[in-house]
């Protein structure tokens, strides 16, 4: 008679923007920091609390998404209400990976999609990664078609992998990015950046066409480098 094993329950250490934004909101309780009322600088607020800016961020984002901050950007961050009644937990979205997770994630499988289409990329398959550059190009000012636009960038790549895994797994990060990137961008995407992504797909575009699998992934990289360099340290704000 066979033995049953054991069933194991895991209980995944919680995200680290989760614990900075309860941090966050223990914080403003203890001072006594009312509704109205700025908080300090995301410099100060970063080294009373011994965290990297980018997780800082998540954890505002995080907040504001609960209702209990708001972001003003070139201003601050402002109480929206205090925690006298409810749990932190229910004032913070569901855990899921942090947009600074998903674009560290994205940097090392999307560099090596891009060098895969590189070197097996028929045609076909560029003229429709061509495609989605001239569609971003042509409605970049728009966001929500921008958006758009960016995602089956990055999809049309991976499926000149012909490596349906791929197209899944690239699919899959950037359907993690959820409402914490959305206000990411809504506060701290530039025109400046905007108009360097177009160039960078450009990059990536002509390193695939060529069919220079070490410049794919370079330029690809660089990219998403980029990206969380900006979304790290924002445009600051007159004390930072």
């Amino acid at each position: 008679m066979s033995r049953r094993l054991p069933v194991i329950h895991e209980h995944p250490e919680p995200r680290l923007y989760r614990v900075v934004a309860e941090r966050i909101a223990q914080l403003i309780r203890e001072e006594g920091i009312e509704p109205g009322a700025r908080l300090p600088s995301e410099r100060d607020l970063a080294a009373k609390l011994s965290v990297s800016r980018a997780s800082l961020r998540e954890g505002l984002i995080a907040l504001e998404l609960g209702g209990v901050i708001e972001v003003r950007g070139g201003s601050g961050v402002y109480v929206c209400r205090t925690q006298q009644t409810r749990e932190q937990e229910s004032d913070v979205p569901e855990a899921g990976p942090g947009p600074f997770e998903v674009l560290s994630a994205r940097r090392l499988v999307e560099a090596e999609v891009a060098a895969i289409a590189a070197r097996v990329a028929t045609d076909n398959a560029i003229d429709a990664i061509l495609r989605t550059v001239e569609v971003m190009e042509a409605h970049h000012a728009n966001r929500t078609t921008d958006e758009l636009a960016d995602r089956n960038f990055h999809l049309a790549i991976a499926r000149a992998t012909g490596n349906g895994a791929l197209v899944g797994t690239t699919a899959y990060l950037w359907d993690q990015l959820g409402r914490l990137w959305h206000k990411l961008r809504e506060h701290f995407e530039t025109d400046e950046l905007r108009l360097q992504t177009l160039k960078d797909h450009r990059l990536i575009f002509e390193a695939i066409a060529a069919h220079d699998p070490a410049a794919a992934r370079r330029a690809m990289r660089s990219h998403i480098e980029r990206v969380t360099r900006t979304f790290s340290r924002g445009r600051g704000n007159k004390e930072d």
